[in-house]
């Protein structure tokens, strides 16, 4: 007699096998790979070594210094995006230079599944090494900075993430390192030479802020950094002058996750219509 499959079996979808299998395989890759045990640390001493760097060099010795605490204690972040960028790239230009993408799309054929989950792993990395680093920052920053004259005295209180400003600002950090990185993986399968796409990443995130500053009309210089990923997704850490920036912060955020979207949706493109 033949027996019967179990419920399960029957109800199973190969779509879900498939992402199941390839999620679990990107992980395996993840973990064991040499890369991938430096990005956490190296996410963490980056972003609050330099947050307390720049907080202990930062004085404001008058109400109204113009400064903004939360952007102080955060400026690691813009050292830190390099790093989670160049190992977005690594997690997919690296099985392209050593071979190892044929033998991943022959185990998956289905490309797009494999990119997301190469994305999901990336994802949940990042937001892990991003949320220590950012309570870091902010932690350095609130032990540091009121000796400094970031004090209620100066209009400025406690960095506090009971706050919803300052929580805003930490929380969009580590949603912004998280973006930069699916930025970098979509840029980095478009491109496929690890070279090339560190390159053509650091150069947009980089390069966007330099050609602001040397351009000298005020319009097009707010209009840059408007449309600058950088520059408008840090937005989400201002938490003073509000009313005087370039882009408001959500929506700042939501630039660069347009340009995330865009760089993802070409990946995803030309890995299904070229060849290994």
């Amino acid at each position: 007699m033949s027996s019967t499959p179990a419920p399960a079996a029957r109800r199973a979808d190969p779509w879900y096998a498939d992402a199941g299998h390839a999620l679990h395989a990107e992980w395996t890759k993840a973990r064991t790979a040499g890369g991938t045990t430096w990005l956490l640390p190296a996410v963490i001493a980056a972003t609050v070594a330099v947050g307390g760097a720049v907080a202990t060099a930062t004085r404001c010795p008058a109400a109204g210094c113009g400064q903004d605490p939360a952007k102080v204690s955060l400026s690691g972040i813009d050292l830190a995006q390099a790093v989670v960028a160049i190992q977005a790239v690594l997690m997919i230009s690296g099985e392209y230079g050593t071979g190892m993408i044929q033998v991943t799309l022959t185990a998956m054929p289905r490309r797009t599944t494999m990119l997301a989950a190469k994305a999901a792993i990336l994802t949940g990395l990042v937001m892990v090494a991003g949320t220590v680093a950012v309570l870091g920052s902010v932690l350095a920053g609130r032990l540091i900075l009121p000796g400094h004259g970031f004090n209620p005295a100066h209009g400025y209180p406690l960095l506090s993430l009971a706050d919803g400003t300052y929580l805003r600002a930490a929380a969009g950090s580590v949603l912004y390192l998280a973006l930069i990185g699916l930025l970098a993986l979509g840029i980095a399968t478009a491109v496929r030479d690890s070279a090339a796409a560190i390159g053509a990443v650091l150069g947009l995130l980089y390069l966007f802020p330099v050609i602001a500053a040397a351009v000298s009309s005020p319009h097009w210089q707010r209009h840059l950094e408007q449309i600058a990923p950088m520059s408008a997704g840090l937005a989400i850490q201002a938490t003073t002058g509000l009313n005087t920036l370039p882009i408001n912060p959500w929506a700042g955020l939501g630039v660069l996750a347009a340009w995330t979207a865009g760089a993802l949706l070409a990946g995803a493109l030309l890995l299904r219509i070229r060849d290994a």
